[in-house]
């Protein structure tokens, strides 16, 4: 069990037009493969937290009896969307709940498709390009952003629901240039002005949750072992390998053993034998939310964040594979929420319904007027350094 003292811890010019929703009549082999699919997921209910169900009561303005119902369909939206992802394979487009409607659209470019992704509990788009075609031009824009990442472009992110590489701007004729230079296939991308302008959220002051090197304070994401040996994973910005943690009261909790930022924005602290790796997140309302797994969840859905500056706050996901530039360099991979966060709460966790998803890196705004916020999805971490996630 985790020190009482360390209890936070617990804690993209042209857009490619959109074809309309069809559900062609003919019946669809893919109806088989996703059958099986949905069988190979074993869905469980868990009891939901009363303080998870304020928080999303406070940030959606949803009622308790609406957030239950909401996280029940965003957890069958979540098993709907790896089995129809497994299954259309290439024609896959992405997919993604709308509000309160957990029923999950769900995009694919073959129009053959279609009944079979209505007659599983999906709402069919056909589009033109596919997700891959999407995350490809991503990647191009990456590969550019690491010799020269224009200023006047701060961050870009596949959004599937425009079926686009959606690039923001602060200087249109700049970021045309940034995109000349890169080759990317202009019909993959539009350009919209810069609404963010993302930092990590780093903070040399003073405060509960994890210290390093005395001096930085971050949030703890989530705890996790490694052969045996318990630790967590944060934000890779807030420490490098080496640095050691600390508890608020000065005790070491362990060292950095691996850090990785720009680039990505991830770490994994070791700790030391004295300490345990409890599956809990807390929800800073004296209680704690236990996690027990990593399922991706689907564009829309509700997600809440714990750090040590803010507390416990709520919004949704809204785009993944999102690439930030900070002023310290590009991070890609990155998913785009409508939490807010502030600085200190950096590697923190995110988390929806019970299922971890990753640990906050960066964003815009405040939790006062609100803002975005962007976290490293928790499972590319997981598989770099080898852990395995605390689930109870």
């Amino acid at each position: 069990m985790l020190r009482r003292h360390a209890a936070v811890a617990t804690c993209a010019l042209a857009i490619a037009t959109l074809v309309a929703t069809v559900a062609p009549a003919g019946a669809s082999t893919d109806e088989a493969a996703i059958a099986r699919a949905m069988t190979n997921r074993q869905e469980t209910t868990a009891p939901v937290p009363a303080a998870l169900l304020q928080a999303l009561q406070r940030d959606l303005g949803l009622t308790p009896q609406a957030a239950g119902t909401r996280l029940a369909g965003e957890a069958r939206a979540a098993a709907t969307q790896e089995a129809l992802q497994q299954a259309l394979g290439e024609r896959w487009a992405g997919a993604w709940l709308n509000g309160a409607d957990t029923t999950l659209t769900v995009a694919t470019t073959d129009p053959a498709a279609a009944r079979s992704i209505t007659a599983h509990g999906g709402r069919a788009r056909v589009v033109h390009n596919t997700l891959a075609a999407l995350d490809r031009a991503r990647a191009t824009l990456d590969a550019t952003a690491r010799t020269a990442t224009p200023e006047s472009t701060p961050l870009w992110y596949v959004d599937p629901t425009a079926n686009t590489v959606v690039v923001q701007s602060t200087d249109a004729d700049r970021t045309e240039e940034f995109l000349a230079r890169s080759g990317v296939d202009h019909t993959l991308v539009r350009v919209d002005r810069a609404a963010d302008a993302p930092r990590p959220l780093a903070d040399l002051r003073g405060g509960d949750a994890y210290f390093i090197n005395s001096t930085a304070r971050c949030s703890i994401g989530f705890p996790v072992t490694q052969n045996g040996q318990p630790g967590f994973v944060s934000a890779g910005h807030c420490g490098q390998a080496g640095s050691s943690a600390a508890a608020p009261d000065g005790s070491s909790i362990g060292t950095f053993q691996g850090s990785t930022f720009p680039g990505n924005d991830y770490s994994w602290i070791q700790a030391d034998s004295s300490w345990t790796a409890q599956p809990q997140v807390n929800n800073y309302a004296g209680g704690t939310v236990t996690v027990s797994g990593s399922d991706v969840a689907p564009i829309g859905s509700s997600v809440c964040r714990s750090g040590s500056t803010t507390g416990w706050h709520c919004g949704t996901v809204q785009q993944y594979n999102a690439t930030v530039n900070y002023s310290e360099g590009s991070v890609s991979g990155l998913t785009r929420t409508s939490v807010c966060a502030e600085p200190g709460d950096s590697g923190g966790s995110f988390i929806s319904g019970s299922q971890a998803q990753g640990v906050t890196s960066g964003g815009s705004g405040n939790c006062t007027s609100g803002g975005t916020t962007y976290f490293q999805p928790v499972n590319p971490i997981l598989q770099t350094y080898g852990l395995t996630l605390a689930t109870g």
